[in-house]
């Protein structure tokens, strides 16, 4: 659990935090009790998608019983990933797999079909090794490559890649598993960049392999696919009143309302999604905390104009009353 002392401040003047509605969520792929493997090249070498992904579900589910495995391999394929599976993956008895191959497949070049069937035929054979050993899967596109050019979306190479991505979706469907398209969600992320600075490079890293920033793009478009919930907990107070009105997923005490300062203590049972100190820079690229980090706050009966809210007697933030009245503020 997690517990804070919150002070709102009655202040003059201070910045103004937009409010968004809380989205609805699909239930999450992983669940308690499994042995989760993440299977795929250097970039899922590289742990960092796979440690968002890991730290967003122990955050969001701290009591579940849950095992993590990375066995990222550089330089991988579908083939590869297969032909390791026995040594590499099966011992380790999983119950959920997602695998992300595509980016070493495709070979670098514009499509080919005999390229492309080969992709195809062993990731069907994953999957049913997969199935076969009772395992859920997890079918996860390939990211785009990252050139510093104006239209990422014409590199033949993203073609490619996005000819691939689709017909890992016919696998997906055809063997009945999971589907998750980070390839779409990344390169419309990208491209709305270059909308604005036709230079601009998102990802960080390499072409190929992102750095944080990028990773965590993957991770976002990657855990919607998942049906991950964007809810943490929320918490509704009458400041007039002195009163809790509502808590979901947390426990409010010590409510105390005086000379224009609200305090009281917030013991949640889980956590928000910790942002990756290299990767702050996302927040402006997507928006991870709305559809990942749901933590609510909404105080009604304020009667100054805006008030700067503290949390264990740090800063946090400067909201309107108004703000704080009309919808639950994610903090």
């Amino acid at each position: 659990m997690m517990k804070n002392t919150f002070v709102l401040t009655a202040l003059v003047a201070g910045a103004v935090t937009a409010l968004t509605p809380r989205p609805a969520s699909a239930e999450f792929a992983i669940r308690d009790g499994d042995r989760v493997v993440l299977l795929g090249d250097s970039i899922t070498e590289q742990r960092l998608y796979t440690t968002y992904l890991e730290t967003y579900t122990l955050s969001r589910f701290p009591q579940w019983n849950l095992t993590f495995r990375n066995i990222g391999w550089g330089g991988d394929t579908a083939p590869g990933g297969l032909n390791r599976a026995k040594r590499d993956m099966l011992p380790l008895k999983p119950t959920f797999v997602t695998i992300d191959f595509g980016m070493n497949d495709h070979g670098y070049k514009a499509f080919q079909e005999d390229i492309f069937k080969n992709y195809i035929d062993h990731q069907t054979q994953l999957v049913t090794l997969l199935k076969e050993q009772g395992a859920r899967v997890a079918l996860v596109t390939p990211q785009p490559i990252e050139e510093r050019r104006p239209d990422p979306d014409k590199d033949v190479r993203n073609l490619s890649l996005r000819k691939m991505s689709d017909g890992l979706r016919d696998v997906a469907a055809k063997q009945g598993v999971l589907f998750v398209d980070q390839f779409d969600p990344y390169m419309a992320v990208m491209v709305k960049a270059r909308q604005t600075d036709p230079a601009a490079f998102i990802g960080g890293g390499d072409a190929v392999h992102p750095g944080p920033v990028g990773h965590t793009v993957m991770a976002w478009a990657i855990l919607k696919g998942l049906g991950a919930t964007a809810a943490v907990s929320s918490a509704e107070l009458d400041g007039a009143a002195g009163k809790v009105t509502a808590a979901t997923g947390c426990q409010i005490t010590e409510l105390k309302v005086s000379d224009g300062v609200v305090r009281f203590t917030r013991k949640d049972t889980t956590l928000p999604l910790p942002v990756d100190p290299g990767a702050e820079a996302v927040t402006k690229l997507i928006p991870l905390l709305q559809d990942l980090s749901r933590y609510e706050l909404k105080v009604t009966g304020l009667k100054a104009p805006k008030y700067q809210l503290l949390i264990d007697d740090q800063p946090s933030a400067t909201f309107t009353a108004q703000e704080l009245a009309q919808a639950a503020t994610s903090l």
